[in-house]
């Protein structure tokens, strides 16, 4: 495990001991993974399973989409309800608020709109919230390709819950056991570009500093940055998690930190303004700009109906548990409901 410099102690994990080096491979990258989510929240995985070709491909295939007219994205569109995180939205439909619920303080943070669109999907054999996918003649192969990655990527979530079980001296399986039904979402996002000018004048944003809702998040990123994550020796100051090559960012969510008593952290991160570029703006005055920013997160969350309560080895005389028990899917409708 290594943590370079730029990356403000955020370590980088290499799983291929845990994938071929038998018991004692997974235990020692189990350790790992526990030091990282215990101390920083998030941690940079190599050799985690989903070939580089195929996350290139999946850039590829999300740029395509976003390319698409207006007409044809919303032939999938994000339903009107914020927990059925599917389909298409829009740039300023959704507004990312860290744990605000009542109405008025809602408003008041959706008056600096998000600039960013999403694309959201799941399970394909997830019944209960269906896939909403553009017309196939829209983009041919499209729905084929991500049905398949999001297939892939489950296989990440499987080993990365083994080593943290494994790391909490939990049974391998007992977090495999609330995760059967990969109830998880696969996100395509697009920032597009914007002026320096709005930035700098709060009058736009592309994601304000957040944790992240359920069990983990793997993230795919591409090269051109502006994801930060809050210093874990320093409330409030944010240090770039750049892009290194051949990783994934994983990182732990509100859920797993209530689940564990907060004895795993689920840190503040946001997106903000990757480099800025010089542009001839109207009149030929100069201008700045960021330039577009993809990326995609694939969220993992425990079965809808799994009850979450405080874990067995998280809580004692001299330690009380510090939430009500609640199920998977009632939490994370909770937050995205102020979400959207």
């Amino acid at each position: 495990m290594t943590a370079p410099a730029e990356t403000s102690s955020i370590p980088i994990i290499d799983l291929e001991p845990a994938r071929t080096g038998g018991p004692e491979g997974l235990a020692k990258v189990a350790q790992e993974v526990y030091q990282a989510f215990k101390y920083v929240g998030f941690a940079y995985i190599k050799n985690h399973g989903v070939p580089q070709e195929l996350v290139d491909d999946a850039f590829g295939w999300s740029a395509k989409f976003f390319s698409l007219p207006s007409t044809e994205k919303n032939k999938a569109p994000h339903p009107a309800e914020g927990w059925y995180h599917r389909g298409y939205s829009g740039i300023g439909r959704e507004k990312v608020v860290q744990m605000v619920f009542d109405s008025d303080g809602i408003a008041e943070r959706r008056k600096i709109p998000d600039v960013k669109e999403s694309f959201e999907l799941g399970n394909e054999a997830d019944e209960r919230m269906r896939n909403i996918w553009v017309p196939e003649e829209s983009l041919p192969g499209f729905r084929g390709f991500f049905a398949g990655f999001f297939q892939t990527c489950s296989g990440v979530e499987t080993l990365m819950l083994r080593l943290i079980a494994v790391g909490m001296g939990l049974d391998e399986s007992f977090f495999l056991e609330y995760h059967g039904d990969r109830t998880n979402q696969c996100r395509l996002l697009h920032y597009p570009a914007v002026e320096e000018e709005l930035l700098r004048a709060g009058k736009a944003e592309r994601i304000a500093a957040h944790t992240d809702f359920a069990t983990m998040t793997i993230l795919f990123q591409d090269e051109v940055g502006g994801l930060e994550v809050e210093d874990i020796h320093e409330k409030g100051k944010f240090n770039p998690a750049p892009y290194i090559p051949g990783t994934a960012v994983v990182n732990i969510g509100d859920l797993l930190m209530r689940w564990s008593n907060h004895e795993l952290k689920s840190t503040m991160h946001r997106v903000r303004a990757p480099p800025l570029v010089e542009v001839l703006g109207k009149g030929g005055n100069q201008g700045r700009m960021t330039r577009p920013r993809y990326s995609i997160p694939y969220f993992v969350s425990p079965d809808r109906d799994r009850l979450i309560e405080c874990l067995p080895n998280c809580y004692g005389v001299d330690r009380p548990k510090m939430y009500e028990p609640i199920t998977s899917s009632d939490y994370i409708a909770m937050r995205m409901n102020a979400t959207y």
